[in-house]
């Protein structure tokens, strides 16, 4: 159980960090910026939600656990693997988290109309919160697959699979959320010339 009773610890300071297991990174360290950037996602979608548990529910519903795994995600990154054999079992994503969620997009999809357009961020306000979060969401991504192919880093299968899904849920359920409202805000290229 994790207790706070201190916010502030001073050993920040100089600029590092704690990982779960106790070393401490510069704070720009690639692995710190990947969980950082887990938070960001999970901030915007708190925001989303804000709108969401007005426009549907059962979204609302799916972006909670969503933003609980993505806790489940920044332990996963801030508890490296080091090949070695665990002092306790570490929280990581495992598959079932990442079939979980590809039930929701496949639901949230099942009646959305084909894409005839790319989409441009915008509609109701939870839609366009969502976008928001998806191209944040997207950032993290990179950072997570640019530091599992640094020497010496690892990265799980699931937790790599589990972001990719959260990117595609996000777009999925703005989509829904739009489509419950009007429809997308569709990319007319050239529209402007």
């Amino acid at each position: 159980m994790v207790k706070l009773n201190k916010i502030y610890t001073r050993t920040g300071d100089d600029g590092t960090t704690g990982l779960a297991t106790g070393p401490r990174r510069a704070k720009f360290d690639l692995r710190v910026a990947a969980y950082g950037t887990i938070d960001e996602t999970n901030a915007c979608i708190g925001i989303a939600r804000l709108h969401a548990i007005t426009e549907d529910a059962g979204v609302d519903a799916m972006l909670g656990r969503i933003s609980n795994d993505l806790f489940d995600l920044g332990a996963d990154l801030s508890t490296p693997d080091t090949g070695e054999p665990p002092a306790y079992e570490p929280l990581r994503i495992v598959e079932a988290q990442v079939a979980r969620i590809e039930d929701d997009i496949d639901a949230l999809n099942a009646d959305l109309a084909p894409l005839r357009s790319f989409v441009l961020p915008g509609g109701t306000p939870a839609a366009t919160h969502l976008h928001l979060a998806r191209t944040v969401s997207r950032r993290a991504e990179r950072l997570m697959t640019e530091l599992a192919q640094t020497p010496g880093e690892i990265v799980g299968a699931p937790a790599l699979h589990y972001i990719n899904r959260v990117s595609d849920f996000l777009f999925v359920a703005s989509r829904f959320l739009n489509a419950r409202a009007g429809g997308d805000v569709l990319w007319v290229p050239g529209q402007n010339r």
